[in-house]
């Protein structure tokens, strides 16, 4: 964004230097920060056609249509709207120039569910007309609803860098076995590092083939088998669960 220079490295977006053409990179980059600092004596509608004037956006129909979308009324002053209503008022302002690229810290912080939810309905819209997010978030649910790779960072580092679906199919698949009896789920759980739930169910996790599963299940007597997803949450927490 040109924000915070750097002194080391190189960063471009479609092929424009961020430290020297940040100017020309604003206009079609789409920016939704962590924390927001708006000019709390003005009015939600005033500062919508600042920015609309920065831009040099000619209509502001889009942004009414994304008002409406998000149920604000952009007529209070912003020093007296709440949390949520801060962040639909920055979400309106990094969609409503209909850029090419966002870039999007925590975005749907603040928001209520229903409102959550239909800011990925935005997101996976505009994904679909070529758009491009780079989307920093702690909401898993968030992650795999509107992202296609993810890049895990600890301590400044990349860690892992995967499509979700590649990154879900490479790790430990989940099973949850339904024993007849409760001394042989208590068996099979003490010999295989499973966790039993309830009563007769166990959860084991399998890194070899579900056949190999199936090998050490065939002295028992089973009444049911079902693979569980892992979702994002469990496979981040495998990277940085110490």
């Amino acid at each position: 964004m040109g924000f915070i220079q750097y002194y080391d490295g190189e960063v471009s977006i479609k092929g424009l230097n961020c430290k020297t053409d940040q100017v020309k990179i604003q206009r079609f980059l789409g920016y939704l920060p962590g924390e927001i600092n708006f000019f709390d004596d003005m009015r939600g509608n005033e500062l919508i056609g600042l920015i609309a004037k920065m831009q040099g956006l000619k209509s502001l129909d889009y942004s009414k249509t994304l008002l409406q979308y998000f149920e604000l009324n952009p007529n209070m002053k912003i020093k007296r709207m709440s949390k949520g209503m801060k962040q639909k008022l920055a979400i309106v302002i990094a969609f409503m120039g209909d850029p090419d690229i966002f870039i999007m810290d925590e975005p749907s912080s603040g928001l209520d569910p229903l409102m959550q939810q239909k800011l990925v309905n935005l997101i996976l819209e505009h994904k679909k007309r070529g758009k491009t997010f780079f989307l920093s978030s702690h909401s898993f649910e968030e992650v795999e609803k509107t992202c296609d790779r993810i890049l895990m960072i600890r301590e400044g580092r990349i860690i892992n860098d995967s499509h979700v679906e590649t990154l879900k199919k490479e790790q430990l698949r989940k099973y949850e076995v339904v024993f007849a009896k409760r001394e042989d789920a208590e068996r099979f759980a003490k010999q295989n590092g499973g966790l039993i739930n309830k009563d007769c169910f166990v959860t084991v996790e399998v890194l070899d083939s579900f056949s190999s599963l199936l090998a050490q299940l065939k002295d028992f007597e089973i009444i049911d088998i079902s693979k569980k997803n892992l979702n994002l949450e469990e496979i981040f927490m495998k990277y940085y669960g110490d």
